[in-house]
């Protein structure tokens, strides 16, 4: 199974939090479509599989049109075998999610939604800079689900100066009745580069508790249990049928093209990445050029990689594939590794697997990372 991802790299404006490539400059989102499928063209020979999932990140791909979403996608139809049960995902924010849109993506062939609510409690999403208000992550779920997107994600982020135990068990009980089949859940991270990175360190905004993050990870676990999510990565619950098929391509190391700049490509052997600077991405694809970095994987990469992507998981790490991935003898030196992890039972070894429970969850990239080859 091989998946497209797209980088629109355009917001509204800037959130604190965030550090992902974008610009609030949105006047040359007709350049950057036409350019996105000129990487297509260039780019037709990097997947030679057919596509099952494609999705629209960002930024904001809310931004663009019906009609600009549409370009894209025909062009890689054009250019690429894509299934025709294809995933096709699109993130949008709360703000920008009307009837006419909604028609509009749909139109368009998008089939999935990413919706980022992240709270809704008007103190969070204020401290947070977000460009969407409480009313509006509230209204806008009901309004996808009438328009007929029943395949609906949502983004929430917990542990927050703002955010209450209470609030926060009150953000899932909201989710979980409005019957939202898909929840992404994120501590709050505090990037290097942001504006809450920058707030911190002039003490104009509190500092981010683990402690706080770790307690509001249990009621998240214990929440979605409860209602019948599967906690089937880290940050990833889904009722029964309703995984998020593109993100599961990633972790389970399918491959992938990204198309837009900023965007990293997987072909099982190489990433590659473009440049993350709009001006430059345009002018090279007007040059038939792809602005891109290229890096050879070595093996003790391939290994670390899976070892990291395969933990976050409810299936966990299988030794079987470790050891094909890996040189002579991984298996023994990962288990040496992982024993003190099994005693303290932060981690099962159950047949030919090694899974993080519950009790390891919240500290899953930690343990991941004790077990990597140097």
């Amino acid at each position: 199974m091989a998946g497209i991802y797209i980088h629109i790299p355009f917001c509204k404006k800037a959130c604190n939090y965030c550090n992902f490539h974008f610009s609030v400059n949105q006047q040359r989102m007709p350049q950057m479509t036409e350019a996105i499928v000129s990487e297509a063209l260039l780019r037709q020979g990097y997947l030679n599989e057919p596509v099952e999932t494609i999705y629209f990140g960002g930024g904001t791909p809310s931004l663009l049109s019906g009609e600009q979403l549409n370009r894209i996608l025909r062009g890689i139809r054009d250019f690429f075998t894509v299934s025709g049960n294809a995933e096709i995902t699109l993130e949008a924010n709360p703000d920008d999610i009307s009837t006419a849109s909604l028609e509009s993506w749909k139109a368009a062939g998008i089939n999935r939604l990413s919706i980022g609510i992240q709270s809704f409690f008007e103190a969070d999403l204020s401290w947070m800079g977000r460009a969407h208000n409480a009313e509006q992550a509230l209204a806008c779920i009901p309004l996808a689900q009438a328009t007929g997107f029943s395949n609906l994600s949502i983004d929430l982020i917990y542990g927050g100066p703002t955010l209450s135990d209470e609030h926060w068990k009150q953000n899932l009980k909201t989710a979980i009745e409005l019957k939202v089949p898909h929840l992404s859940c994120y501590a709050l991270t505090v990037e290097p580069r942001t504006i809450l990175a920058k707030k911190i360190n002039n003490r104009q905004l509190e500092e981010v508790d683990p402690d706080k993050q770790a307690i509001h990870f249990d009621i998240l676990m214990n929440h979605t249990a409860a209602a019948g999510y599967e906690h089937y990565e880290i940050s990833n619950f889904a009722l029964p049928g309703m995984r998020s098929r593109h993100n599961s391509s990633y972790w389970s190391g399918s491959h992938y093209l990204g198309l837009g700049p900023g965007a990293h490509s997987y072909n099982g052997i190489s990433r590659q990445w473009n440049i993350a600077n709009n001006s430059l991405y345009l002018s090279s694809l007007k040059q038939k050029n792809i602005p891109a970095e290229i890096e050879l994987l070595t093996t003790q990469q391939r290994v670390n990689e899976y070892i990291m992507t395969s933990l976050r998981t409810s299936e966990g790490l299988d030794l079987s594939q470790l050891e094909k991935t890996g040189p002579a003898g991984i298996v023994p030196d990962v288990l040496k590794l992982a024993k003190k992890f099994i005693e303290n039972e932060t981690l099962i070894h159950s047949g030919n697997f090694l899974v993080i429970p519950p009790k390891g969850k919240f500290y899953a990239d930690g343990i991941a990372a004790e077990l990597f080859q140097l």
